[in-house]
């Protein structure tokens, strides 16, 4: 999986955009003017929209932060786990209560059994 970069500048140069009418509370300004914006980065195939303000420049930015947020959760590569072994006392001290639990069940039986 390829990484993607989540600098504005490259982004910027990278994304297409294109706007549209938010639909909502705004009255005339809102219903208008095409203050939405969406994002869409071809090389990842990743889209976001931004239609909260009314300023469509806000609404970039944020879908921005939205798009750069998107991408590093798609570079995010948990780190490999290097398998453990208990240490001796651990598995000592796990055989001893096993043993004693063991010991209480026994203790328990019907004599007759």
């Amino acid at each position: 999986m390829p990484h993607w970069p989540t600098d504005a500048e490259t982004l910027e140069r990278e994304v297409e955009v294109s706007f549209y009418r938010a639909g909502g509370p705004g009255g005339q300004h809102r219903n208008k003017v095409e203050t939405a914006v969406r994002l869409h980065h071809p090389p990842s195939g990743v889209t976001v929209t931004a239609t909260e303000e009314r300023s469509q420049l806000r609404n970039r930015q944020v879908a921005m932060e939205r798009l750069i947020a998107a991408l590093k959760r798609l570079n995010h590569r948990p780190r490999r786990r290097r398998p453990t072994r208990p240490t001796r006392a651990s598995v000592r001290r796990r055989l001893d209560s096993k043993k004693q639990r063991g010991q209480t069940k026994k203790d328990r039986r019907d004599p007759a059994d």
